[in-house]
């Protein structure tokens, strides 16, 4: 038995069931490794940011990692953009990271990289097998420090020998190691939120694991019997939506007016968050989004366990059930085909318990409003802010969701990053719609271009923001990519279209043709 079969028989003793993949020539024992492991299934990638994009969305809805195989160095510097997102997800994953055999090293071939300052940009952990015999207890060990909590990215690199060369003895088992469980909350934390929520005009702000049902209904309660508000984070990994769950208030991402959102509260309370800032810097705004004088506690660090933390609070203030908002959901829409009508057509038609995965930049604003009465369903967002997340992580909530739809809302330019998902959905016949925006622009930076203060209308500067020369045909690169797609062009077809997804099988792209620069 060899290094790969002991690193994949590992990796499934321990729960792992999946790996997304670009493998190349350093990583070949891995993939032959497959075939001796039939119950760990490898997913082939075009793209290594689709891959650890993939990763990300399977952990977001499963809570358990998956591995990705990545190729040396240039690899795993092609994923690490959606390892950033990942990173700020909070999400467990484990790298493998093929490299040259150990003796080879030296002779500096040209993939020869330097692996481990490329991963540390992104890994909480690292680490590099040394022998075949190393590499169970390694991948035990990168499970362990994948699930946190918080959850992390693990990095393990398995040199080509280490992955092809012999095991000294068969093992009669594979290494498990147990999961942390998350802290318990502090006595002084909770005196402490206590005191705030009963002086002061305070805010409960929601990150984490504290943006699922459960928990933002605690958050509601402590709310009913203080008058605090309660806010969640602008972009949360994964939060539960929809009728019969709790609606707080969401920090607007505009900087300027996620000041004035916060500007009467003296008290913001951190629940698996840390303290809300402006995305970006802007001329004569302040980065804090918080009032100078706003007292900042934090209740729960990411990775506590929030939801005991808020209860014992609910119990400290005897703070009684309450009732969720109910509503109904929009009527199905009416005339111009425009993001407000696209929107309310989604929350009209949503079936039953689907995941959303939200890229849609400016074109989906309206979005999580419209669906805020529909049935009830997961709603993931770009929480690193780095484009292209997406497809690929449509790709791996599919795959994790058991079975249920997925749907995909994603700004045409934010596709381009990383279409070959499209590709992978295809060949795994995943049941994943996706609502390509088209406004042949990057409308999220026409926008910044003027926050900035850099205002100009000249050609130059407009050729950097633009999509339309030539414009991109997003249905036909679905369709070469084995997945069937229409353009649309009304509310009527756009309805249809929708409807007629959710009950088609396998993946679906709906290419939603806005108004030049609209959304």
């Amino acid at each position: 038995m060899n290094g790969a079969v002991s690193l994949l028989s590992t990796l499934r003793a321990n729960g792992v069931e999946v790996c997304f993949s670009n493998p190349g020539t350093s990583e070949m024992h891995f993939v032959a490794a497959l075939d001796a492991v039939p119950d760990f299934r490898g997913v082939l990638c075009l793209f290594e940011g689709v891959a650890t994009g993939a990763a990300d969305g399977y952990a977001r809805v499963t809570g358990k990692p998956a591995a990705t195989l990545l190729h040396l160095g240039p690899g795993l510097g092609n994923g690490l953009a959606n390892l950033h997102n990942a990173r700020r997800a909070r999400t467990p994953i484990i790298n493998v990271v093929g490299d040259h055999a150990t003796y080879h090293s030296r002779f500096d071939a040209p993939l020869q990289s330097d692996i481990e300052s490329i991963s540390r940009a992104v890994s909480g952990w690292y680490r590099r097998s040394a022998r075949p015999d190393d590499v169970a207890g390694d991948a035990a060990d990168a499970v362990r420090a994948a699930y946190g909590p918080p959850g992390q990215i693990a990095t393990l690199v398995l040199p080509a020998d280490a992955s092809w060369g012999e095991l000294s003895a068969t093992p009669t088992s594979w290494p498990v190691h147990s999961h942390r469980s998350p802290s318990a909350p502090a006595s002084a934390q909770i005196n402490e939120a206590l005191r705030a929520l009963r002086e002061k005009k305070a805010a409960l702000f929601l990150g984490g694991s504290a943006v699922r049902r459960e928990t933002m209904a605690l958050a509601m309660r402590i709310s009913a019997a203080t008058g605090a508000r309660v806010i969640t984070e602008t972009f949360p990994a994964n939060q539960d939506h929809g009728a019969g769950i709790a609606q707080p208030e969401r920090l607007i991402y505009l900087s300027e007016f996620a000041i004035s959102q916060l500007k009467d509260v003296d008290a913001l309370l951190l629940c698996g968050a840390n303290e809300p800032v402006g995305f970006f810097a802007y001329p004569d705004i302040p980065s804090r989004v918080v009032g100078a004088n706003c007292e900042v506690l934090s209740i729960a660090v990411p990775g506590s366990d929030v939801h005991a933390a808020l209860s014992e609070i609910v119990a400290a203030l005897k703070a009684p059930e309450v009732a969720i908002e109910s509503g109904e959901r929009p009527a199905l829409p009416t005339g111009d085909l425009t993001p407000g009508t696209m929107a309310a057509a989604f929350g009209a038609t949503m079936p039953d318990d689907v995941i959303v995965v939200d890229e849609s930049n400016t074109g989906g604003l309206h979005l999580f409003n419209s669906t805020k009465f529909a049935p009830p369903h997961e709603w993931l967002t770009l929480t690193g802010g780095a484009i292209g997340f997406g497809l690929p992580s449509a790709l791996g909530a599919a795959m994790g969701g058991g079975g249920r739809r997925v749907v995909a809302f994603e700004a045409d330019g934010s596709m381009m990053y990383t279409s070959q998902a499209l590709w992978s959905m295809a060949r795994e016949g995943l049941d994943v719609t996706v609502v390509a925006l088209s406004n042949r622009s990057y409308g999220i930076l026409n926008l910044e271009l003027q926050r900035v203060g850099a205002t100009s209308e000249g050609d130059a500067s407009r050729q950097m923001l633009d999509l339309d020369n030539p414009e991109l045909n997003l249905t036909a690169l679905a369709g070469s990519m084995g997945v069937p797609g229409t353009r649309v062009r009304s509310l009527d077809e756009f309805t249809t279209a929708l409807q007629k997804s959710y009950v088609t099988s396998g993946p679906t792209f709906i290419e939603v043709m806005l108004g030049k620069g609209l959304g």
